[in-house]
């Protein structure tokens, strides 16, 4: 399986990215009660911030959701278990199979490429989003070099370019802040 198409089933849940035991399962290509078992079997290897089970209202707001969750496969007793990125880890050592050991690899480089991605600094983007608005706002006043030759609309276009270009730097100094 494709690392995007694990990023899709990860989701964000009491401040924490987690995989369903459901999609873990699929992935792993196991039954979700196989998958509970051998986790139950080995409780103390998935502490709290390893794996947690969702409240009732948790699995409402994501059923509601995610169309591709199914309620009516799950009785309703039984509230899925989540697991971070540590407790995916851990999982490999409870499903010892050659497939386990190859999806927990594809599973765990899902996971760290989101956080590399929400790592990423922004700081790159925003200058490139800047010297494009910049170059727009060049372009619009080459055009109408004249003033009389601007109508209202195309004031109001260059107004808003400035706006955005203030913002940007603000934001730019702000991030720049956050960092020190």
């Amino acid at each position: 399986m494709e690392v995007q198409q694990i990023q899709r089933k990860i989701f964000e849940i009491r401040g924490q990215r987690v995989m369903i035991d459901r999609d873990l399962a699929e992935i792993y290509g196991v039954e979700t009660r196989v998958l509970n078992q051998a986790v139950k079997r080995n409780i103390e290897r998935f502490p709290e911030d390893f794996m947690f089970q969702l409240t009732e209202q948790e699995w409402e707001i994501m059923s509601s959701q995610i169309v591709m969750i199914s309620k009516s496969k799950r009785p309703k007793s039984a509230l899925p278990f989540v697991f971070t990125e540590h407790g995916v880890t851990m999982l490999s050592s409870v499903l010892r199979s050659h497939t386990a050991i190859q999806v927990n690899i594809q599973i765990v480089r899902a996971f760290v490429a989101m956080r590399n991605l929400v790592l990423q600094k922004p700081v790159d983007r925003i200058d490139q989003i800047q010297i494009e608005i910049s170059e727009l706002k060049l372009y619009l006043e080459e055009i109408f070099t004249d003033q009389n030759n601007i109508n209202e609309d195309t004031r109001m276009q260059i107004e808003l370019i400035n706006q955005s270009l203030a913002e940007l730097q603000s934001g730019k100094s702000q991030s720049k802040k956050m960092i020190i």
